[in-house]
């Protein structure tokens, strides 16, 4: 799966399900997507984009290949004033998050995976973590073919998705490889802001949303 920054519980089904988390950064940059942002509620509760202030690159580039702006710090900390909800909260977790977001802002793709980690260490979970670009995946193989050599690189035999891979695979050309392809029902819990959750509700609540949600859909 893409490497999103914080994103909503549903997408830690994942993490929680599998033994092996593969990071897929060896891809192009979604830039309408979640891969540098997250939604948050800004002054007024009202919700808006937490942006991660990247550098101007070519349109083809890759997840592993961003870069942050020259002034990233100064920007993001700016946007982060904005979440009051941030700065109030208290709490080991909360420390924890503040710590991260106004952390060193060096490598965009390791600045993603360790909130990706930072996440699943305070929820409790454990898969091992890869990143797709340390895979010596072959150049040439593209959309579900490299998801399939993905799988096969690290001995996996069963590849979860989320509901939104109905449109990217074909369980066909996983069964031709010997794999099965499943996809997670799509979520309904609570918490599709969870950056705000994390910091100020019970990380019991949160756990227990995942795993509710955590169910593969049923074979037609």
């Amino acid at each position: 799966m893409q490497p999103y920054f914080f994103p909503y519980a549903g997408y830690f089904r994942l993490l929680d399900m599998v033994d092996h988390f593969v990071v897929f950064d060896c891809v192009q940059f979604p830039r309408r997507g979640r891969v540098h942002r997250t939604e948050v509620p800004g002054p007024g509760g009202v919700v808006e984009w937490l942006t991660l202030p990247l550098a101007s690159m070519p349109r083809d580039v890759l997840i592993r290949d961003l870069a942050f702006a020259p002034d990233a710090r100064a920007r993001f900390d700016d946007r982060l004033s904005r979440c009051a909800w941030l700065a109030t909260a208290e709490g080991a977790i909360a420390e924890r998050l503040r710590a991260h977001l106004h952390g060193p802002l060096d490598s965009v793709i390791d600045y993603l995976v360790t909130g990706l980690e930072l996440v699943a260490d305070i929820l409790g979970l454990a898969p091992t973590i890869t990143r797709s670009s340390d895979l010596a995946l072959d150049p040439p193989l593209r959309s579900q073919d490299r998801v399939v050599a993905a799988v096969k690189a690290v001995g996996g035999t069963h590849y979860v998705n989320t509901p939104g891979g109905h449109q990217l695979y074909d369980a066909a050309v996983f069964a031709s490889a010997g794999l099965t392809l499943s996809f997670l029902v799509p979520y309904g819990g609570r918490y599709r802001y969870l950056l705000p959750a994390l910091a100020s509700e019970p990380l019991a609540a949160i756990l227990e949303d995942i795993r509710a949600w955590s169910r593969l859909e049923l074979p037609n």
